[in-house]
């Protein structure tokens, strides 16, 4: 049961975003919804009234991203949850990325999150509470081929909030990474998923890869609102939550993979020491 919580959600438009700013809504919360274009928020207007606030926001643009988080606690009175959800995937092979999209992968992924939450930060430190929530993704634990600068992206969302919920925790603010596994929304579109400019020899690697996330495979993303509720509601929320099935034992396989090979190579770590 909700309490009548305020939500600021980033990338609100479409996704996840667009299904947790609904379902927030629908169970009587406020939310300071944002998108780069607000007009296609005008639905939730029509339908929620001044329960919801769209707002315009590129996350890339720090200056913009204190001012809209300013403006959302002036207009509900406090922030309870914010949840930076911008973000798209950026295809390519390490060899490919040019400069530019290597640049705007992290400004969009890592630094927007990173500037929505200083926004935020002074307000949840003076309220002695907040949760602050981060969409990573299964891609912020493991790493899978042509996903090289994404993966970048969201292993550096992983180490800034986990750093931040250190530094906050005395101050009453929780902080969770979402990472969730494959799911039926917009990512893989055209307008989500940005295409460096390929070289024909990893071509074949990036067929095989697609082959093996088909469609078959993809969660229902609409399925993801009552764990983000659980979440949220929740008087000590975990750190990391993983969303989807099939992501469990994939990561517990990394691990495992991982505890392995340090667990091999210990005695040449150890040596590493010196005295």
């Amino acid at each position: 049961m909700s309490d009548g919580k305020v939500w600021f959600i980033t990338g609100a438009s479409r996704g996840f975003g667009r299904i947790w700013t609904e379902a927030a809504l629908k169970r009587g919360d406020k939310v300071i919804a944002t998108a780069r274009n607000p007009a296609v928020l005008e639905p939730l207007v029509n339908t929620y009234g001044k329960s919801v606030l769209p707002l315009a926001l590129d996350v890339t643009d720090r200056a913009a991203a204190f001012e809209a988080v300013a403006q959302g606690r002036n207009a509900f009175g406090r922030l309870d949850i914010v949840l930076n959800n911008a973000g798209y995937g950026q295809l390519g092979a390490v060899e490919e990325l040019s400069a530019a999209e290597a640049r705007a992968q992290i400004e969009t992924n890592l630094l927007g999150a990173l500037w929505v939450t200083q926004a935020a930060l002074p307000i949840l430190r003076e309220q002695k509470s907040g949760h602050i929530l981060a969409v990573s993704s299964i891609g912020g634990v493991t790493a899978f081929p042509t996903f090289g600068m994404y993966h970048a992206s969201k292993w550096g969302l992983e180490g800034l909030m986990d750093a931040l919920s250190q530094e906050v925790a005395g101050f009453g603010i929780k902080v969770t990474l979402i990472e969730p596994g494959g799911y039926a929304t917009d990512f893989a579109d055209p307008s989500s998923l940005r295409s460096s400019q390929p070289i024909p020899v990893y071509t074949p690697i990036k067929e095989h890869l697609f082959a093996a996330f088909g469609p078959e495979s993809m969660g229902d993303p609409k399925a993801t609102s009552e764990a983000i509720f659980n979440v949220v509601d929740a008087a000590e929320p975990p750190l990391r939550i993983l969303l989807g099935a099939t992501v469990f034992p994939m990561v517990r396989k990394v691990y495992e993979e991982r505890l392995a090979v340090w667990d091999k190579w210990a005695s040449v770590s150890a040596e590493a020491q010196g005295t």
